[in-house]
């Protein structure tokens, strides 16, 4: 997801999804330490996806804040 379609999203749906890809990256490290990822991609994508959503948390929080 890019973050212009996050900042379309209400900031439940978004600590939803943070929720279900933290949950996703804790599976793909288990899955990498027993050795059955095949696509080491996704760990990356996973990453990345959960920084930019805490970021536009983080700018939906600030601007509430003024």
């Amino acid at each position: 997801m890019t973050a212009k379609e996050l900042t379309g999203k209400t900031p439940d749906q978004l600590r939803d999804q943070l929720v279900a890809l933290k949950k996703e990256a804790f599976n793909l490290r288990f899955q990498q330490a027993t050795n059955q990822l095949e696509n080491t991609a996704r760990m990356r994508t996973v990453r990345r996806e959960v920084a930019r959503i805490k970021t536009v948390l983080g700018q939906k929080a600030a601007e509430a804040a003024k």
